[in-house]
């Protein structure tokens, strides 16, 4: 799409583009296409999608009429049915989906013969208190979890049993020297009943669900030694996962990490609540400059005598502090794994022989290009598929596929070739079909706030195609996908659409062009451009993040622009993702510089349009948001009637190592309630003491005890506080008319 289809006049709403407009991103290709080869490729399940789409739907009202009952209020959000249903569903085999439906029973689906059977019915979730589930890939078991706590954002605590399909029989999952005890992870393998689980940081392993288990691991020690699981920072920063643990494709080998964090400071994060005396729970933060947990990768062999061998990083790495970044299988003995320095502007790609422990250099880069995506490999090793930054003429670089081979090992002569290009982002690599020669990817082609799904041959000059842009055109923009083990089938996820099916509640959103900066406007659903409205301002994206994309989202500024007649704008400026490295790497050792003038360039351009109030003017911050939120309050004078910083960052001294020492990261969060933060209370102490200095108005609002995913009463009284403050903010004053014994006096 060209910037003269999106920029819109200042005194113009603009509405997304029509439908019929939208290109053809295949063009190039042939009329006659290969649908049949693509149908055999592509099947969507339309019938397990998670269709975020469907609680759109679900916004419509019953009286499509104007009025109260139509409008969108808090404790709408927090309603089941305003909430989309995700199935979960994942592939069991090359035909095989499992998945849960609205009603809660797990089923079965089998992709070729269009048959179902239900594995679980929802009553046995209910009968053994079960909150998360997974099935053996046998399909004879179901491990369940229950009395689930909360440890970090993906890290938890849990009880597990183990549930027989067929006889009902049921059993606790326990050590050998504990009884019900509570275990930090347990899972199932890749083949048979194999089972793993995590119990005071040692892994355990069990061949079948009736043998004995066998403890793979003793150095494990709470908040110090970490074996196969992430500690805070692995987990937050690094993996973005708590599993620190991987499968060989026959089940026979693990590899898993060992994370020491004997060396690193601890932060004390108190508990006020619940107790006389206020308690506290120590945990390893290293902020910057502070030491970071020192790593090792190993791999055990589980058949057989067990043998554990290390994998050895790169010689330029092993005397200095660096992470491993990602692990992946390639085949029965061989990984690769990604090593990156501690400031994260070098990073190493190698080939590791499991059963020698040698690993061998095969893609280096330098500088700020470096990503932590996962390769994808060709069977025999040979040759793998990577994004990297390629030159797009005046626009700078954009993350395209290139194709590796990897004959010559550790060589600089590795020829390369690339399969995509253009100004847009492929965002995922999701697999490569050797027998079709086709790769599967989602990218930013057409829209850099969509996400479609193509392919491209590795081969000859074919053209790449859009497997979905036709398919389900008119409902969905915004995908996610996942491949079948053979690479012949894909389950679509639609996660966004345009929102033009309910004007009477879901509003309509306008994007607009700022500076060569996609701006996104949600207007009310009564809009008129004869009227004045208040603006708020929304600033949520951390680097590298998207804050204007066409994804479905359902949060409490809707309620302001839906009840309220409040227009709500989102802005990605300069360090934003998805619109090529020139404008990622803006900030580049300016954070909290560029942002903020792009933000408030932003407003200034909002305020050139007839229907926004100048005095009326509101802004809004979470997290690195709230900091850029603070720095735009600092560098203008009277331009926001009213602001929020919520979890703001003050201080990069104060913040964790991984994201302060690279500049750009993965999205700020909060997670207080033994839930280690990104951003501690510490940084709006120091905030408060600098505005009681100054002699700032300000007021506060304290969740004790809560994180960053606060319990549902807490996000509800949150939201509530939100819309009721922005609401006595942004409201429209009217001025009452003068009655009729003034008048006479006047005469």
């Amino acid at each position: 799409m060209t910037a003269t289809k999106e920029a819109a006049q200042p005194n113009q709403r603009q509405k997304p583009p029509p439908k019929d407009d939208e290109e053809d991103l295949g063009a190039g290709a042939p009329p006659d296409r290969n649908w049949k080869g693509i149908a055999i490729a592509l099947l969507v399940i339309l019938g397990v999608c998670s269709l975020i789409t469907m609680s759109v739907i679900l916004l419509t009202p019953a009286d499509s009429q104007a009025g109260s009952d139509t409008k969108l209020t808090v404790e709408d959000l927090f309603k089941p049915e305003f909430v989309a249903h995700d199935p979960e569903a994942k592939w069991i085999n090359d035909s095989e989906v499992i998945y849960r439906n609205r009603d809660g029973h797990v089923i079965k689906f089998n992709i070729l013969t269009n048959e179902t059977e239900i594995v679980l019915t929802n009553t046995t979730f209910v009968n053994f208190n079960v909150a998360k589930y997974s099935v053996s890939p046998d399909l004879k078991y179901v491990l369940f979890a229950y009395d689930v706590k909360q440890v970090f954002r993906h890290s938890y605590m849990a009880s597990y049993s183990i549930y027989n399909v067929h006889t009902r029989e049921v059993w606790e999952l326990d050590p050998p020297e504990v009884l019900n005890s509570i275990l930090q992870y347990a899972a199932w393998g890749v083949q048979g009943q194999q089972l793993i689980y995590i119990f005071e940081n040692n892994i355990y392993y069990q061949s079948d669900v009736k043998s004995n288990s066998l403890r793979l691991t003793s150095s494990g020690k709470e908040g110090v030694i970490f074996n196969g699981i992430a500690d805070w920072l692995y987990e937050e920063e690094i993996l973005q996962s708590h599993i620190a643990h991987w499968w060989s494709p026959d089940g026979e080998r693990l590899a898993f990490l060992v994370l020491n964090d004997t060396l690193v400071p601890n932060m004390a994060l108190p508990r006020f609540t619940g107790a006389s005396y206020p308690k506290g729970k120590q945990y390893p933060y290293p902020k910057a400059g502070q030491p970071n947990p020192t790593v090792k990768l190993y791999v055990v062999n589980l058949y057989g005598p067990t043998h554990t061998q290390e994998l050895t990083p790169p010689d330029s790495l092993k005397l200095r502090e660096h992470y491993v970044a990602m692990v992946s299988w390639i085949s029965k003995t061989k990984t690769t794994v990604r090593w990156m320095n501690r400031a994260q502007n070098v990073s190493i790609l190698t080939v590791c022989e499991t059963t020698t422990g040698a690993c061998v250099k095969v893609r280096g880069m330098l500088g700020r290009g470096w990503g932590n995506q996962e390769p994808v490999f060709s069977r025999d090793g040979s040759i793998f598929f990577l994004t990297v930054p390629v030159k797009q003429g005046g626009r700078g670089e954009f993350h395209h596929i290139a194709m590796f081979t990897t004959q010559v090992l550790g060589s600089h002569q590795n020829e390369v070739r690339h399969l995509t290009s253009g100004n847009w982002e492929v965002t995922k690599i999701l697999a490569y079909d050797e027998s079709n020669d086709n790769i599967y990817f989602l990218s930013t082609e057409g829209s850099p706030r969509r996400r479609q799904l193509f392919s491209v041959k590795t081969v000859g000059l074919f053209p790449r195609h859009c497997l979905t842009c036709e398919l389900n055109k008119a409902h969905c923009l915004f995908f996610n996908a996942e491949i079948s083990p053979n690479d012949k089938h894909i389950i679509l996820h639609c996660k966004g659409k345009l929102a033009e099916l309910n004007d009477e509640l879901v509003v309509a959103n306008g994007y607009f062009l700022c500076s060569d900066l996609p701006l996104k406007i949600s207007y009310p659903p009564d809009f008129s451009e004869s009227r004045h409205y208040g603006l708020l301002l929304i600033v949520d994206g951390s680097p590298g993040g998207q804050a204007v994309s066409d994804r479905f989202v359902l949060d409490w500024d809707s309620v302001l622009v839906s009840s309220d007649n409040v227009i709500v704008a989102r802005l990605d400026g300069r360090g934003s993702g998805f619109l090529g490295q020139r404008v990622l790497h803006e900030v580049h050792r300016r954070l909290g510089t560029i942002e903020v003038q792009d933000q408030i360039t932003a407003v200034e351009y909002m305020l050139t349009f007839p229907y926004i109030d100048r005095t009326r003017i509101g802004v809004f911050g979470r997290g690195y948001g709230a900091y850029i939120t603070l720095m735009m309050l600092k560098s203008t004078d009277s331009l926001f009637k009213c602001s929020v910083a919520m979890s703001p960052v003050t201080d990069w001294k104060l913040y964790a190592s991984a994201f302060s020492e690279r500049y750009l990261g993965m999205p700020l969060r909060d997670d207080s309630r033994y839930q280690v933060p990104n951003v501690h209370f510490q940084h709006t102490a120091e905030l408060i003491r600098n505005l009681v200095k100054v002699g700032a108005n300000y007021s506060m609002q304290l969740y004790p005890d809560e994180g960053h995913f606060l319990s549902q009463r807490s996000r509800q009284h949150l939201f509530g506080s939100l819309t009721n403050f922005y609401r006595e903010c942004l409201r429209e004053e009217i001025l009452p008319l003068p009655n009729d014994d003034e008048e006479e006096e006047e005469e």
